[in-house]
């Protein structure tokens, strides 16, 4: 799941509980839902109805903070498995420029952040290693999975205000994240080392960062390349 799954969770919350009775108010279209770190996300979509927080919070799974908002905390595979099913479709004209290839430039670092990806699945295929659950999980990887939930939430936006930046900054971010995660939690055995759970992990958020920012590079209207 991610930011806009919970706004759809939220919504559908309400309209279930308008159709039992349980509440009186207008089902809203979409809700604000707010980041509040790896897989938190909040929403005062009760305080702007008007109504008991907990009654959503119950339908949802989630529970309320102290500030009356409603609260869904997910686990980073929830994040990574909401990022899998893609996002394609929306179409906002953007792009950046690909000299110089250096990791200062967006445009390069979001293009090779991409083909680095293409070659842990590649890399993975000749081995016969699948996608698994993340593994003792490191301080990268979780910086990763939270760029890659905040995604969806940026495509909205910028299909509503048919403005790409919002996106291209989300892309950056992402591909800034997965280099760190790349360098120093590789997916790659070194040396002697068996492939084991925590490469299956790896390999799994090799992918979706391979889904995230192949659909946005297709979004701003660009081929994206598996080799640079």
């Amino acid at each position: 799941m991610t930011s806009a799954d919970v706004s759809g969770a939220l919504v559908g919350a309400v309209r279930d509980a308008v159709a039992e009775g349980e509440l009186d108010v207008s089902v809203p279209d979409e809700v604000v839902v707010f980041s509040r770190g790896v897989g938190v996300y909040e929403s005062p979509v009760a305080l702007r109805l008007g109504v008991d927080p907990g009654v959503i919070a119950r339908r949802v799974g989630g529970s309320v903070s102290g500030s009356g908002f409603v609260r869904v905390v997910l686990s980073v595979d929830d994040v990574v498995d909401g990022v899998l099913k893609g996002f394609d479709g929306v179409r906002v004209k953007g792009g950046w420029s690909e000299w110089p290839r250096t990791f200062e430039n967006p445009g390069f670092s979001v293009r090779y952040a991409y083909a680095r990806a293409c070659w842990v699945g590649r890399w993975a295929l000749e081995l016969g290693i699948g996608r698994g659950p993340l593994r003792d999980v490191q301080a990268e990887e979780l910086e990763l999975v939270g760029a890659l939930g905040d995604v969806r939430g940026r495509v909205l936006q910028a299909e509503r205000e048919r403005d790409a930046r919002p996106l291209m900054f989300c892309l950056e971010r992402v591909a800034g994240a997965y280099h760190d995660v790349h360098e120093r939690c590789p997916a790659v055995p070194k040396g002697d080392e068996a492939p084991g759970a925590v490469h299956e992990g790896r390999v799994g958020l090799a992918e979706a960062v391979k889904v995230v920012l192949g659909d946005g590079l297709n979004m701003i209207g660009e081929t994206p390349r598996e080799r640079i």
